[in-house]
């Protein structure tokens, strides 16, 4: 048995209560966990704004201990620190072997329909697995390409963050935007993702790094993370000030809100040759509008999850710039909290609050 977060109605508090984990069966792991980062995402689920299988325990962005595995497994070893993400990989299909793992849909990383369920309420029923993670409970059963050993000296409470905003953000800059030194990015919202690519990008070396948030304490962090500029987008003509400051529009701009209305934001600050990711999570039913005459201007807008990252290469390499002094995540961490906390946690997250709020187990 162990304490989980239990989601069983949308628009209600997670309820915090024993589940049952069965044992790891082939190629599974069995992870202790050590701290879950609460993403927006998660909430676009509690929130009803995309539909997903209930009763189930939310958590995506984690980070634990290897306690046991099934047959099979080869890439963790019991003992082992790791990173687990939500995009588990086959390693066989089209998408894996042309190096892009993180758009697998795979069924064989799933259990067959006739099996046991990973996780189940105290009174047998099945859980439906939340994103091949279901992270805000004491344990995890995963398959084993969804997760990563690291550096035993990376702390995990900030290793959680890798899971999802960091190699989410980080991910859009060094893969998706592929920027070079001295050129120009806009990051739209200073969230967790947004925060994680302005770094990135300070990293990469970026000339003008823009900010783009409507929270005062937003736009900080931002500055804090490498910035070097902070704005507040809700003026009418905020697109006529990024051409204007950067001379004729930036080379990339990150979308890391899921809005209609900042995803055409991107596009429309992009220089000519430029390039929009567009990373947020925009609901179904909702639509982008692009004039059509821009498309002559070269510009390019893009989809991504996760960053495109390649997990077993990328994770190690964020972990070794956050060792190494590079990669900041001490300052997205805003808070650590309890699992019975949880509820706290994401009416902050609601109201805009803070950076990223983080679930340590004991």
């Amino acid at each position: 048995m162990a304490r989980a977060a239990v989601l069983r109605e949308v628009g209600r508090p997670l309820s915090v209560e024993s589940i049952r984990i069965d044992r790891p069966g082939p190629r599974e792991v069995l992870i202790r966990t050590a701290a879950c980062g609460l993403c927006r995402s998660d909430l676009h689920f509690i929130d009803g704004a995309f539909p997903h299988p209930m009763p189930t325990v939310p958590g995506h962005e984690a980070s634990g201990v290897v306690e046991a595995v099934g047959d099979g497994v080869v890439s963790v070893k019991p003992g082992d620190h790791v990173v687990t993400f939500l995009t588990v990989f086959c390693g066989a299909c089209e998408y894996c072997v042309s190096g892009r793992p993180s758009l697998c849909t795979s069924p064989a990383t799933r259990r067959p329909a006739d099996a046991s369920a990973r996780l189940s309420l105290a009174d047998g029923a099945p859980l439906a697995p939340f994103l091949n993670l279901s992270a805000f409970a004491e344990a995890m059963l995963v398959h084993e390409n969804a997760c990563v050993a690291i550096d035993p000296a990376m702390p995990l409470d900030r290793a959680a963050l890798l899971g999802c905003a960091v190699i989410t953000g980080a991910g859009s800059v060094f893969n998706d935007s592929r920027l070079t030194a001295g050129e120009s990015i806009a990051v739209i919202g200073a969230g967790g993702i947004g925060l994680a690519a302005i770094n990135a990008a300070r990293i990469a070396g970026a000339g003008i790094i823009l900010a783009l948030d409507p929270a005062p304490e937003k736009r900080e962090l931002a500055m804090r993370m490498g910035a070097t500029h902070a704005i507040d987008p809700g003026s009418d003509d905020i697109a006529r000030q990024v051409v204007k400051l950067t001379g004729g529009g930036v080379h990339y701009a990150i979308e890391a809100v899921g809005r209609p209305a900042t995803a055409e934001l991107a596009w429309n600050i992009l220089r000519r040759g430029g390039t929009a990711t567009i990373l947020g999570m925009i609901a179904p039913g909702q639509s982008v509008s692009l004039p059509g005459p821009t498309f002559l201007t070269g510009r390019k807008i893009q989809g991504s999850l996760l960053g495109s990252s390649r997990f077993p290469i990328d994770l190690p390499r964020l972990v070794r710039m956050y060792l190494d002094g590079l990669l900041d995540l001490d300052t997205m961490v805003s808070e650590r909290i309890t699992l019975d906390q949880v509820n706290d946690g994401f009416d902050r997250l609601r109201r805009g609050d803070g950076a990223r709020s983080v679930v340590v187990f004991a």
